[in-house]
């Protein structure tokens, strides 16, 4: 694709979005699992229809406490999404957080992901803060999205450590 797009950014609209927002965020998980088989089929498990309806109700709540909280970048319908935790939430990190961003593969350097990111950092420049910051996870190893990010001067903050639910207790030491 050229670097000229018709496609808008605009506030996600539940009733008319919500099947375009799950396809996208299908593709976003299956695409996180893409690094290896295990992984991917960890990813691909998840997305149930109890995981589906969950999800969807959560977005809902999401936008009724924060309108504009989900963005999508319309082109005929979305073609990607920027979601920016409500302003209730910030307390989880003092700081706005995004919780995904992603978009079409097909739409991918066209300039629209940097439409789509530059108004979520607009919606939480408007949100009541703890700390005056915006958060979020990458994975190290995904090279685009580290580079894409760097040119919204993000930095390394922290490193996110993580283990399953049921795993062992803590080792004596």
């Amino acid at each position: 694709m050229d670097d000229s797009t018709d496609a808008t950014v605009r506030p996600y609209d539940h009733d008319a979005d919500w099947p375009a927002l799950w396809s996208l965020k299908r593709a976003f998980e299956r695409e996180l699992g893409s690094a290896d088989d295990e992984k991917a089929a960890r990813y691909e498990g998840k997305l149930t229809d109890d995981y589906r309806a969950g999800y969807r109700e959560w977005v809902a709540d999401c936008v009724r406490r924060d309108p504009g909280c989900v963005l999508v970048a319309d082109d005929d319908g979305p073609v990607g999404y920027c979601f920016l935790l409500p302003a209730d939430l910030a307390y989880i990190w003092d700081a706005a957080v995004v919780n995904e961003l992603y978009l079409a593969p097909e739409y991918r350097g066209s300039g629209l992901a940097d439409d789509l990111f530059e108004a979520a950092l607009a919606h939480a420049a408007e949100q009541s803060l703890p700390l005056d910051r915006v958060v979020l996870d990458v994975d190290p190893e995904n090279e685009r999205a580290a580079r894409f990010y760097e040119r919204f001067d993000f930095e390394p903050w922290a490193e996110l450590v993580a283990r399953s639910v049921g795993g062992t207790k803590r080792s004596r030491r």
